[in-house]
């Protein structure tokens, strides 16, 4: 697996910043992030439950250009 830095949250200090990456053999997106509260876990428990092998993360709202850019790098044919 390939992945294509997008970018870094650049207001959250250099430890542990959330970050975006587009995986280059299948335009899947890699996100790191901060782990949601018991309250947003709470709030999307109500829609279903999350199975052991998935996580909720936040991403903050300053970073949508790069998850923009992350969107336009996966459209198909343009890693490939």
């Amino acid at each position: 697996m390939a992945l294509r830095f997008i970018a870094k949250d650049d207001k959250s200090g250099v430890n542990g910043s959330p970050s975006i990456f587009v995986d280059e053999e299948t335009s899947d997106f890699v996100l790191q992030g901060w782990k949601v509260d018991e309250r947003t876990e709470a709030d999307v428990l109500s829609v279903g439950p999350i199975p052991a092998h998935e996580a909720v993360i936040r991403i903050p709202a300053r970073m949508v250009r790069a998850l923009r850019e992350a969107c336009d790098v996966a459209e198909p044919g343009e890693l490939r």
